[in-house]
């Protein structure tokens, strides 16, 4: 589940971090995800805030818009060099998100709005069928906090 490399040659001067982990489409999968999530990075000594957030809108997804009975997504978290990637895989492939336009009193909607808050890149990748994959990518500094040069 977690992997801890340093990978031959100067090019990295930190080693390459990854967590990943299947959990359950459901509403209790999806805050499993962000307390796994929260603490894998505080184990790695990262920010916590915006990536928890991330995590969570990405989790919440999976578990009500690309949900799939019987089977599980993948939360996968990745460190390499200066960046956090946070990737969530589900198996509804045909079903990309949206953001749509929410009304002021509507009580959801604005997930992937929060993420593009967030996150300095963010995605979707398709494949292999039926998965699909969204992830988003933030710059970190090795002292914990964000960096602000990739914005």
């Amino acid at each position: 589940m977690n992997q801890e490399t340093v990978p031959a040659g100067p090019q990295l001067d930190c080693p390459i971090r990854n967590f990943s982990v299947l959990l359950s489409p459901t509403p209790r999968g999806a805050r499993l995800a962000r307390l796994l999530a929260t603490e894998q990075l505080r184990s790695w000594g990262l920010p916590l805030e915006a990536p928890s957030h991330i995590v969570a809108e990405l989790a919440a997804n999976a578990a009500v818009h690309g949900r799939v009975p019987g089977r599980d997504f993948r939360l996968t978290l990745y460190v390499v060099g200066g960046t956090l990637r946070i990737e969530v895989t589900d198996t509804c492939g045909d079903r990309l998100p949206q953001a749509l336009p929410t009304r002021p009193d509507a009580e959801s909607g604005r997930g992937l709005l929060l993420v593009e808050a967030f996150a300095d890149r963010w995605g979707v990748d398709l494949g292999p069928p039926p998965r699909k994959t969204l992830w988003a990518e933030l710059a970190v500094t090795a002292a914990g906090t964000r960096s602000t040069a990739s914005r």
